[in-house]
């Protein structure tokens, strides 16, 4: 454990940078004579055990990193350029995540393997578990809290683990690092033996956490917000069918004969169900303790005159990248993403109006949307557009004008096809497209007109069109939503960033979780039905569509869809995906529900963007296949730690 001491003066500078909370020249305190820390040293003041907390913290997973979030560029939600190098100079994106979603994958060289990671900070939080009590400087409540912090952080190290590789090691205590081989060799846990522990160990956190962060300089520590979020987190994927009573996983099964996937009745399956549910209303009921609530048009209001069309659609983007918005159940402060934005972000403007700036790291628009996932959004009436009746027979690839009525979505005069117009603000709000607009790169904010607000031209020859192999766009859809209206190019190489915490989870995503747990549990119609439309209705109304009965029974070809439990289950999921696209959910949200063999099957389309005139631009274009079977839900365990220890049996298929 020495190493993890050693490595304490890193750790320590991102606490600082995160927290704000100590002074990073003080490390040095920490040092005895010999020049070699130790337990006891990191110990023996509150100045230097804070230190050792920023340690557990430090192998918090980086969501919004293309680098290091592994439910970003794993799937089918973004799609990368194959085959780039972007710059022969320095910081290039990092690419290696994208195998999984071409599927590459294996067992003897696992992309995204944190297996020994999460495993050295579920150790590092045992340290402090076992040694904050000997601090002296410091009072019985807040030794309690940095352990409560510290037992939430191994909650989340595991969850970590399970979720990707399923049955795995519980460390219930770490082993001393003198045990014997034999005592190394451990087993794989049961799936519910798993799910249980991470529970337990988030239960028995939460009372000793803070409501919310004291003050702004704790920012990013762990509030019992967030660990009520998470607990009802896990608690859903617990009872979701990847991991409940899965018999597709029944041979794998451990030396000793011992079922990982135990064989489980409809009554046990639906006890989970239950649990989760009560689990969602914990967590929404400290939620509103520590009122936290909907980012509203009104916040927008607060800080710009803009029309309503505008305001919503900014509204939509700041409930995922407005910093400490009042939506955010739980923040993570270890994403740096500004690489991601620079290379990925199209520029909208110049001194010229006309060439954008492009600079060596700036403007290569290498990630892009499939045209399956710009489907996926709903029409202006809250639908699907395979289900909205005032869809039916048109054609939406039809080329279509920008006229007055859409001109604060699509620049008017601008060809563009169907498929872009009379759709939901979300699906404005979240993704760019030639002739689209992306409110941004601009000096003023108030009373803007449509002529004010900069428009995309995807198109050869056009302002953001290709201009080599190695330049997008690569689909003809962006992730708008990801990036913060506020990020600005200011000069040919300097780009202007605006840092937010990653949102583990936002208030919509727990509001989702409790409608998906009722709906599960009784179906649409029962005693929590009042409930379930009230939560689910919450959120397209500040998505601007109308609920869902009206949805259905107004505007459908399936009135009174929502009235079987099918029916609904298929609402929340669709409801889910619109809403948190982008966010790091649809990649594990499509396999616990076991879905994502269906949406693989689409394959990977966009437009021709090699195209310049608008008919030969908008046609459906083949980028890529994908496949998945039984073996891809789960990661394959590194080979090399199977040889170590015989006793981890392998994942089926791998």
């Amino acid at each position: 454990m020495k190493r993890h001491i050693r490595n304490t003066v890193a750790v320590a500078v991102l606490f600082c940078t995160c927290f704000g909370v100590i002074d990073c020249n003080k490390y040095l305190d920490v040092v005895p004579d010999d020049g070699l820390p130790s337990i006891e040293t990191a110990f023996n003041l509150r100045n230097s055990a804070i230190r050792y907390l920023a340690t557990c913290y430090s192998y918090m997973t980086s969501e919004g990193n293309t680098g290091g979030d592994h439910a970003m560029m794993t799937g089918d939600e973004m799609w990368d350029m194959v085959g780039r190098i972007v710059t022969n100079r320095y910081d290039r994106v990092p690419q290696s995540l994208f195998n999984i979603a071409r599927g590459f994958q294996s067992a003897a060289n696992v992309y995204g393997n944190d297996w020994a990671s999460m495993y050295q900070g579920i150790r590092c939080c045992d340290i402090l578990l076992d040694h904050i009590d000997s601090v002296p400087d410091m009072s019985a409540d807040e030794k309690e809290q940095w352990k409560a912090e510290a037992t939430f952080l191994k909650a989340y190290y595991h969850f970590n683990l399970i979720r990707k590789w399923g049955p795995v090691p519980l460390i219930r205590e770490s082993l001393p690092i003198d045990s014997e081989v034999e005592d190394v060799r451990v087993y794989r846990d049961n799936i519910d033996d798993c799910f249980d522990y991470v529970l337990d160990l988030l239960e028995e956190a939460e009372p000793y956490l803070p409501l919310v962060n004291a003050t702004p300089d704790e920012y990013g520590r762990i509030t019992k917000t967030a660990c009520a979020g998470l607990r009802a987190r896990v608690a859903v994927y617990a009872a979701s069918p990847l991991f409940n009573g899965n018999e597709e996983e029944a041979s794998l099964v451990d030396s000793r004969g011992q079922r990982l996937f135990p064989a489980k009745t409809e009554a046990e399956k639906q006890a989970r169900w239950e649990d989760a549910l009560e689990a969602c209303e914990d967590a929404l009921d400290i939620c509103e303790e520590a009122n936290l609530k909907l980012y509203e048009m009104s916040n927008v209001e607060s800080m710009y005159r803009m029309c309503d069309t505008l305001k919503r659609t900014l509204t939509i983007r700041n409930a995922f990248c407005e910093r400490w918005n009042s939506e955010l159940v739980w923040g993570n402060t270890q994403t740096s993403y500004g690489l991601f934005a620079r290379i990925c972000m199209p520029i909208m403007a110049s001194p010229d109006g006309v060439n954008p700036y492009t600079d060596a790291l700036g403007g290569y628009k290498i990630i892009g949307v499939p045209l399956k996932i710009a489907e996926q959004f709903y029409t202006s009436n809250g639908l699907p557009i395979e289900m909205d009746a005032e869809f039916a027979g048109k054609d939406q690839f039809a080329l279509r004008t920008g006229d007055d009525k859409n001109a604060y979505y699509i620049e008017k005069g601008y060809t563009t096809i169907q498929l872009n117009f009379d759709r939901e603000p979300r699906f404005y709000a979240s993704l760019g497209f030639d002739g689209g607009k992306w409110l941004g790169q601009l000096g003023n904010y108030n009373d803007l007109s449509p002529d004010d607000v900069h428009h995309l031209e995807c198109r050869i020859g056009k302002a953001q069109g290709k201009t080599g192999g190695e330049t997008g766009p690569l689909t003809g859809y962006f992730p708008k939503k990801l990036f913060p209206f506020r990020c600005t190019w200011t000069a040919n190489t300097t780009f202007s960033g605006y840092w937010f915490p990653w949102p583990m989870m936002r208030l919509t995503d727990l509001y989702l979780l409790y409608a998906e747990c009722i709906n599960e549990v009784e179906g649409p119609n029962g005693p929590y039905s009042e409930e379930l439309f009230q939560y689910i209705n919450a959120i397209r109304e500040r998505a601007g569509i109308p609920d869902v009965k009206t949805s259905w029974d107004e505007y459908s070809t399936r009135p009174g869809y929502y009235n079987t439990q099918a029916g609904m289950r298929d609402i929340i999921h669709r409801e889910r995906l619109n809403e948190l696209a982008f966010e790091s959910q649809r990649f594990w949200d499509l396999r616990r529900w076991k879905e994502v063999s269906a949406e693989y099957q689409k394959g990977i389309y966009g437009f021709n963007v090699t195209a310049s005139a608008p008919a030969d631009y908008y046609k459906k274009t083949y980028i890529a296949d994908q496949n998945f079977g039984l073996k891809d839900y789960f990661w394959p365990i590194y080979t090399p730690y199977i040889e170590r220890n015989p006793n981890l049996v392998q994942n089926i298929g791998w």
